[in-house]
């Protein structure tokens, strides 16, 4: 890649900044990642793709918020970062595997006549244990609890993906605060290490539709891991079966929970631009 260059994508409207920090003049600081991730300021993304070397995997993978804080593990940056891994060509067979903080993930390029149809990401296993979310309070799997926000009685399911979850349910997803109750839910005392949210509704035994507040970037379209922990807690709760859709504001995922709580997700990504960072933007970032 060309000295200080970068690569904007989108997974279902989830957009984000892929870029090899060997690449950058500058270190990848917080205050850096919160600039480049401005919408105003900046490029504008709901995050930073970082390729990293591994000694676990075929691939190394950290993942910024916009807040400059970093997530452990995400599904359509999983997605995003294997197009742009497969569009530079750089993979050298279809199936291969990322090392996340999150753990590693398995991914298949689904390939036709030289165009990707898809992209499919084993997530690894789902976990409602508190400790392992984590969830404060003794040890326990976190279903169908009662929390008190702003006056409003919810219950919530937590569920770690790699990254952690607070689930809600609701009967109508119009009639959810989603700016006022997802950042709430997301410092909430309970979650010492944030929570991503989600609220879902409950469309048919194989579609959920879902709302959601990103820890870290606030209201996003889509987001894999989302889609991974709400059809888990729906599995969960006997509300839908293990191979489900996930409706999100940005489009569909197709999620399969395995008898193990193993999880496997399959969409779609695409490539916006590339660029490289201007003089006057650099001497910003350094």
């Amino acid at each position: 890649m060309e000295r200080n260059s970068f690569v904007k994508s989108h997974a279902l409207g989830n957009d984000y900044i892929v870029l090899d920090p060997a690449n950058l003049v500058f270190p990848l600081t917080p205050q850096a990642v919160r600039l480049i991730c401005d919408r105003h300021l900046g490029v504008g993304s709901d995050g930073i793709l970082a390729r990293v070397p591994s000694s676990k995997a075929n691939f190394g993978l950290r993942i910024y918020n916009p807040d400059g804080s970093e997530a452990e593990k995400s599904g359509n940056g999983l997605r995003i970062f294997a197009r742009y891994l497969f569009d530079r060509g750089l993979l050298k067979t279809p199936e291969f595997t990322v090392e996340t903080p999150g753990g590693i993930a398995k991914v298949t390029m689904h390939v036709l006549n030289g165009s990707v149809q898809r992209i499919t990401v084993e997530m690894g296993t789902a976990t409602f244990l508190s400790e392992r979310i984590p969830v404060t309070g003794p040890s326990r799997e976190v279903v169908n609890e009662n929390l008190d926000i702003d006056g409003q009685r919810l219950t919530i399911t937590a569920v770690s993906v790699g990254n952690p979850h607070c689930v809600v349910f609701v009967p109508q997803l119009e009639a959810v605060d989603l700016q006022r109750l997802g950042p709430l839910l997301e410092r909430h005392s309970i979650f010492p290490n944030r929570t991503n949210v989600q609220f879902a509704e409950v469309k048919s035994r194989n579609r959920v539709a879902i709302l959601i507040w990103e820890r870290g970037a606030g209201h996003t379209l889509a987001s894999g891991s989302s889609a991974c922990a709400v059809a888990a807690a729906a599995v969960k709760k006997g509300v839908a079966d293990r191979d489900l859709t996930i409706a999100m504001q940005g489009g569909d995922l197709q999620v399969s929970v395995g008898p193990d709580w193993s999880i496997r997700m399959s969409g779609s990504a695409e490539e916006v631009y590339s660029g490289t960072f201007s003089d006057m933007f650099l001497q910003r970032l350094a």
